[in-house]
């Protein structure tokens, strides 16, 4: 499935930075309308490292309101957590009514991570699909409204953005052996994703795949995605987007200014675009 995709699709950034400050402008309406109508949702980010999962949040989150929406960034369980059911620490996280909440990773580490570099033995990574498919239907059926992204790129582009990162002072950090074996298991992972995609696939949480080589085109997939979806879960209750006055449009323009001046300053210290 991932090796016909076609990740040469692009938008210019130019485009993108256009179009930018009416999508955070539209999901702003819809997260007050998921609010008030107490609406929950549940967005997940799983995808190769580099491939653009921090930027996509960043911009996703940039404009709602922080009273409305919960981040949280998995890594693996703490010792007190392996003494626990091991979905006891993702029940802990599920948006309360009206609530949004999104995953920087999830529980779908069980069946990538942990299955790839055998952390835990087969039998409990098979038996991790079918817990996820419940889990998942439980909070649909509660009517929250679920949406699953998986960020792809090829394993060149990977290599080509983390020697572009390992050049970078500030932000080398973020590379380390960890990662640079993970892109040497690249096939492993690969095969291990096919099959989550397939086992996990479900008309109450659906995954999108992101051709996520275009930075531009990638996140306007995930806000037109997530958009379609809060507006189709609130069905006659969202509301009709907000006509572009005067003062909100000198207010994008000044935005998208500030967004060429982060753009520029990112370049002259070598940041990935």
């Amino acid at each position: 499935m991932l090796e016909k995709l076609n990740l040469e699709r692009k938008l210019a950034n130019d485009e993108f930075k256009r179009i930018l400050p009416g999508m955070q402008r539209r999901l702003y309406e819809l997260e007050k309308a998921c609010w008030d109508n107490g609406v929950s949702s549940l967005v997940v980010f799983e995808g190769w490292d580099a491939s653009g999962k921090g930027g996509a949040i960043s911009l996703l989150t940039g404009r709602l309101d922080p009273r409305g929406f919960k981040l949280y960034s998995i890594e693996l369980p703490r010792t007190f957590e392996q003494h626990r059911p091991w979905l006891y620490r993702y029940w802990l996280k599920v948006p309360n009514r009206g609530e949004m909440v999104i995953f920087d990773h999830s529980w779908y580490t069980r069946v990538l991570r942990k299955r790839v570099d055998k952390l835990i033995p087969e039998k409990q990574w098979r038996a991790a699909f079918q817990d996820i498919v419940d889990f998942e239907r439980m909070l649909a059926d509660d009517g929250t409204v679920i949406i699953k992204f998986f960020l792809h790129i090829s394993k060149k582009e990977q290599k080509k953005r983390f020697e572009k990162i390992a050049q970078d002072p500030l932000e080398s950090w973020r590379l380390n052996k960890e990662a640079w074996r993970q892109h040497q298991q690249y096939d492993e992972y690969l095969v291990a994703t096919e099959e989550m995609l397939e086992r996990t696939e479900a008309e109450f949480a659906p995954w999108t795949i992101v051709e996520a080589t275009s930075r531009g085109y990638a996140r306007k997939k995930i806000f037109d995605t997530v958009i379609a979806a809060l507006e189709s879960r609130l069905g006659d209750k969202a509301p009709p987007p907000a006509e572009l006055s005067a003062e909100a449009a000198s207010h994008d323009a000044d935005l998208r200014e500030a967004m060429d001046s982060l753009e520029r300053h990112g370049a002259a210290n070598g940041e990935e675009n």
